[in-house]
This record gives structure tokens, C-alpha cells and sequence, in this order.
């Protein structure tokens, strides 16, 4: 798939070493339990890798159309822990330092729902750390909306950390047509 700007394509080996390189990024991870070392961000990509054959979708690495640089992932991912709103598809995204501020996330992002309602999806949400307000940021550009009763306690982060409270964000196809 294309946007005016970027490419977003399945995964390449040599997306491997980059992507690495931004899964352990403190900053880019600010918003994350941990880094991930190169075993776990390899690890990552063979998981989206194999999202992709068994759904259709996934998670696209992102490339610059003009350099051919890859700055990081935006797509759909199924969620199915335990929460009030699962099962779901997640639109989401996490890009390297250097790509914020260019748009990218939220062009990338209004291509995936797209393909998502297209595909014939009714509902698509996003979520975070209640304090991200980047990507909370992005989402509401997006047309998602959020209800307080929605926010939730992320089960796979420990309950001493103030990541784990999070806000749920939802779009769906007749918001999108209405809009």
C-alpha cells in the first residue's frame, strides 16, 4: 500500500537491523514496559510476519518514497487479551525518532483504517499509556473518539507501573462514512 509519502510494505530483512536499532530506543520506548534487545525485535517482526499470512493484515513496515528509508511500522493488529473491548483490531504505529513530526504516523495510520474498513472491518480501536499523549494525539486526529468508561488496567503490565493505565480509543465504519 501507498500514501502520498510513504510506502508501506511487508518486511524485508534488512528492516531488521533498523528496527532493532528503534525498539531500543529509551525515547521511542518511552510509553513501553522495556527496550527490546535484538533477539526480542527479531522475534517481533517473525510475529507480524506471520499475522500477515494468517489474517491478511498486520502491521506494515513504513518506508520514506523518496529515500527508501524505513522508519518504523503503522497497521492493523488483532488484540485478544483479557479485556472488555477484545476481541479487536488495533490500528497502531511506532516510528523512529527522526521520522516524528513529519505526519507520518497519521498518514500511514488513515491508510490502514481504510484498508481495514474496506476489508470490511466495523469497528477499529487504539490504545496507550493514558500519559502518551502523542499517540492519544494522533488517534483523535484520526476521528477516533474516547469514553472514560473504556479506560482500562493494561493486564500485561505490571500493576506498579504507570503504564498501566490506558485509554481506549474506537472509530467506526459509519463514523468514518458520516465524516
Amino acid at each position: 500500500m501507498e500514501t502520498e509519502r510513504l510506502i508501506m510494505r511487508r518486511w524485508r530483512d534488512d528492516d531488521r537491523a533498523p528496527f532493532a536499532a528503534m525498539n531500543a530506543d529509551p525515547e521511542v520506548m518511552e510509553h513501553f514496559p522495556a527496550t527490546l534487545t535484538r533477539a526480542q525485535s527479531d522475534a517481533f517482526v517473525d510475529r507480524i510476519e506471520q499475522r500477515f499470512d494468517e489474517l491478511g493484515y498486520g502491521l506494515w513496515a513504513l518506508e520514506v518514497r523518496a529515500t527508501g528509508e524505513f522508519v518504523g511500522f503503522t497497521g492493523l493488529a488483532r488484540q485478544t487479551f483479557e479485556a472488555h473491548f477484545n476481541p479487536s483490531v488495533e490500528v497502531g504505529w511506532r516510528l523512529t525518532r527522526h521520522a516524528w513530526g513529519h505526519g507520518y504516523a497519521i498518514e500511514a495510520a488513515r491508510r490502514a483504517v481504510r484498508h481495514g474498513f474496506d476489508a470490511g472491518l466495523d469497528e477499529i480501536v487504539s490504545m496507550t499509556a493514558a500519559g502518551n499523549l502523542r499517540s492519544r494525539a494522533v488517534m483523535e486526529r484520526l476521528g477516533m473518539t474516547r469514553d472514560p468508561a473504556d479506560d482500562f488496567e493494561h493486564p500485561h503490565i505490571h500493576s506498579a507501573s504507570p503504564l498501566q493505565p490506558h485509554v481506549l480509543y474506537r472509530l467506526t465504519s459509519d463514523q468514518v462514512t458520516r465524516g
